[in-house]
């Protein structure tokens, strides 16, 4: 289900309700009431008069629910759009259940539905936290970290990440850690994002010759990098891919109460 297109539609009937009454509808009305008015010497009264002006039930619906539903659609569609991460690809930056804000506007305002940018305002930058269209499944959000930029060389080998030529440098922080026992924390330093990373020892992981980000694309991987559905599968990002920037997450919710103790912004 699209939700974006479900929300343009309630937005645009309700809309044309709304303007019909405006412009037509209720100038009939009014009208009535004057002929009425004029055909009674005593005049309508109070209970008669109501009942001429009162608004059909889809007209009543519109004017109430069409400025609500225009704020939500302007709101989600423009500044920010909150998501739930659904896997632990994330982890532990992002965990199953966090529910996360993020921002439209980072990357260019795009249209709702149809996803064309109108207006540029940034580029994603080299580990940003982005939510995209999954290339292969359109209708699926994905959520993974910026890796290479159009005209990057990526390389993975040994669960050393590569980025033209270079090392990403990465420092050991924990060994089994008490949330993860399984795995290795690291802590990344991706240009000027420092962020953690969870590399399993045990697992060879996959292997990745290098190769060079086209341009208008875009290369994500999951911070659990051993345990993560990224480019290193499947290939890369559309710019027009793209949904906004992760930025906070304001509450967690595994299927109990919701916690709020999790408040945080992402990195």
């Amino acid at each position: 289900m699209d939700f974006s297109l479900l929300l343009v539609l309630a937005v645009a009937v309700s809309g044309v309700i709304y303007l019909l009454d405006v412009v037509w509808w209720r100038p009939k009305r009014h009208q009535r009431i004057a002929s009425a008015e004029a055909s009674t010497m005593e005049g309508l009264d109070a209970k008669t008069r109501e009942k001429l002006l009162k608004e059909p039930w889809p007209v009543d619906y519109a004017r109430s629910f069409f400025p609500v539903l225009l704020v939500v659609l302007v709101v989600r569609s423009f500044i920010i759009e909150p998501f739930q991460i659904p896997s632990g690809s994330m982890r532990p930056t992002l965990d199953v259940g966090d529910f996360i804000l993020v921002n439209k506007y980072a990357y260019g305002l795009r249209l709702p539905v149809v996803h064309t940018r109108i207006l540029e305002v940034d580029d994603p930058e080299r580990g940003d936290v982005m939510v995209f269209r999954f290339p292969e499944e359109p209708s699926v959000n994905f959520i993974k970290r910026v890796i290479g930029l159009p005209g990057d060389r990526i390389r993975y080998e040994g669960k050393q990440l590569y980025v033209n030529d270079e090392a990403v440098p990465k420092q050991l922080i924990e060994e089994g850690p008490q949330e993860n026992p399984r795995e290795l924390l690291f802590e990344e330093q991706l240009s000027e994002a420092t962020h953690f990373i969870y590399n399993n020892p045990r697992d060879p992981g996959p292997q990745m010759r290098e190769i060079e980000v086209p341009e208008g694309y875009y290369f994500t991987m999951g911070d659990n990098r051993d345990h993560s559905n990224d480019s290193r599968y499947w290939g890369f990002v559309p710019q027009e891919n793209i949904v906004g920037r992760a930025f906070a997450v304001w509450m967690h919710w595994d299927g109990g109460l919701p916690s709020f103790t999790s408040v945080r912004g992402i990195h």
